[in-house]
């Protein structure tokens, strides 16, 4: 079982999947990676040989693994020769008794190549890191927004102090202090970031912004003098603006803090891979009265004529082009 499960692992790794997936389906177990958003089959076996799988992770992981029906959580470190990837455990059981499990591969930073189509997108990502304030983050999940923030921070570290904040950790990095939101304990972002601040970062990477509180002491610490790099769901550059706007944060505060609004799509190329391509508004030209007129736009026309040249260069095809153009 460990030589099947290895196996499975590798392939995993190799796709630089984020999760495995094992559902029962009817007498059978499919069992699926997500790779850039995307679910794909990677085996597919009996019953007893998937339960025998889930089995031998859960155990690895410390879980009941007599327990089929209550929803578990588990941690487990698995090593081979070139990685150590942490794996995160969920396990639940349906109404019939039938058990399924996803595991997350938490990757080491250094595992994530950047991958940009052009170069000084993210130059002025790094341009921005040298000051304090707020870098926002959006883009869809799978978009690559987690591994762009730790590229960046990950090259401030020698010289700087960084602390995470995420639910959950997504990419294990020795080098930062990695805080895990907890919200059973009623360990939230902003309760995390009240006593993270205590510790006097230079740096802070908070996984998400989501309520007028994270909000709020978000903004105070990049106005004390921190670098914030931080994602929050929206559609777009413009619709970031609007979307903290309406966590209770001014246009003031904003314009005050805010270095760079980028928001990403992980875009598929002829070759077979996928890069990077951003929106971006720098903070030197926030307008609110720009925002407001732009509120239901898209994108901005520097993206347009970005993708543009990816599709005339034959980076990318017809239908990638197509797809990404609103977006």
């Amino acid at each position: 079982m460990k030589k099947s499960v290895e196996i499975l692992l590798q392939k995993a790794i190799s796709l630089k999947a984020s999760d495995i997936f094992f559902f029962p389906k009817n007498d059978r177990y499919q069992i699926k990676v997500n790779v850039l958003g995307t679910n794909r089959i990677i085996k597919e076996c009996s019953k007893e040989f998937g339960g025998q799988l889930i089995n031998y992770l859960k155990f690895q992981s410390n879980m009941a693994v007599s327990e089929k029906r209550r929803p578990q959580l588990g941690l487990w470190i698995y090593s081979d020769e070139k990685n150590e990837i942490f794996c995160r455990l969920s396990s639940v059981g349906d109404f019939l008794g039938n058990e399924s499990l996803v595991v997350r591969l938490i990757f080491p930073s250094t595992f994530f190549e950047e991958n940009y189509f052009f170069e000084e997108q993210i130059y002025t990502l790094q341009k921005a890191c040298i000051k304090n304030g707020l870098i926002v983050f959006s883009g869809p999940m799978g978009s690559g927004k987690t591994t762009t923030m730790y590229n960046l921070a990950r090259k401030l570290a020698n010289e700087k102090h960084v602390m995470s904040i995420e639910d959950p950790i997504e990419i294990y990095e020795p080098n930062f202090l990695q805080l895990q939101v907890n919200n059973k304990a009623q360990i939230s972002y902003s309760e995390l970031l009240k006593v993270a601040l205590r510790h006097h970062p230079d740096v802070f990477l908070i996984g998400e912004i989501r309520d007028n509180m994270t909000a709020k002491v978000a903004i105070n610490a990049a106005l004390s003098g921190h670098l914030i790099l931080t994602t929050v769901h929206a559609r777009n550059v413009y619709s970031v603006y609007q979307r903290l706007k309406n966590l209770g944060i001014s246009d003031e505060e904003l314009q005050q803090t805010m270095q760079v609004i980028s928001y990403q799509r992980l875009i598929p190329t002829i070759d077979g891979g996928a890069k990077v391509l951003f929106d971006q508004i720098e903070g030197k030209d926030l307008d609110k009265d720009i925002i407001q007129g732009n509120i239901q736009s898209r994108m901005t026309k520097d993206w347009r004529e970005k993708l543009e040249y990816c599709y005339l260069n034959n980076w990318i095809n017809k239908e990638s082009f197509e797809t990404f153009i609103e977006g």
